[in-house]
């Protein structure tokens, strides 16, 4: 067949019914078409909604902290991990000083019998200038070289040569009290200034005073509070 002939069999099916024919399909592809594009875009309109339920279903609300609480909340944190490494350390037990027992205790300065007592009411007879006289202190007999101590700690406040009592030491406590210690031998073992525990060596028994060289050897021991007279034996032991 030749190519003039099969065109002419085709202008000729163009012309006539082959025209409509032609149309008619032309509109089914193009409707076709538009219901395929409609069915998508209902399809994806479906599948989209699906989508953000499922989203919905899922959201993770978002909790915004101000740093400022955050902060806190780290700080709490580690004050409480602080407190729990503190290792708890007990209070400093108080210490109470220890006293030497000689800052605390009297003892007498020489063992011996009282010869004379303390009395500053009563006139007595004074057997060395032989006049009636009271006594400020107590005559305590003791051998002639015998050691005599110190009765209660203090600081020695003086060493003097009296000219009726003789070598005379006194040692003031500290609490209004002096200790007055007489008719010691000439050198005693303690100087102004020096500080002596209850029990320490001051001295030794002598001769030297002279308003009672009529007596047998003692230690003349008196006591004296604010600048008074009082009876030693008040502060001895008993």
């Amino acid at each position: 067949m030749s190519s003039n002939s099969s065109g002419k069999r085709l202008e000729g099916f163009l012309t006539g019914k082959g025209f409509y024919i032609v149309l008619f399909l032309c509109a089914a592809v193009i409707g076709v078409s538009a219901w395929t594009m409609a069915a998508g875009n209902e399809a994806m309109e479906d599948l989209t909604q699906a989508n953000n339920a499922v989203l919905d279903n899922r959201r993770v609300e978002t909790v915004i902290i101000a740093p400022e609480a955050t902060a806190k909340v780290e700080t709490a944190a580690v004050e409480e991990e602080a407190m729990e490494s503190v290792v708890e350390i007990e209070p400093p037990v108080e210490v109470q000083p220890v006293w030497n027992e000689a800052e605390t205790v009297t003892v007498w300065p020489v063992q011996g019998e009282l010869e004379r007592l303390h009395d500053v009411q009563t006139l007595h007879y004074d057997v060395t200038l032989r006049d009636w006289r009271t006594h400020a202190g107590i005559d305590i007999l003791a051998p002639l070289g015998e050691t005599v101590r110190a009765a209660m700690s203090g600081t020695v406040q003086s060493v003097v040569e009296d000219g009726l009592y003789g070598t005379v030491v006194t040692i003031d406590h500290g609490d209004g009290t002096q200790a007055v210690y007489a008719n010691l031998a000439a050198l005693p073992a303690v100087a102004t200034g020096d500080y002596v525990s209850a029990g320490d060596v001051i001295g030794a028994v002598g001769d030297t005073a002279l308003c009672e060289i009529g007596q047998g050897t003692h230690l003349h021991f008196a006591m004296m509070l604010d600048g008074a007279s009082v009876n030693p034996l008040d502060y001895l032991p008993a």
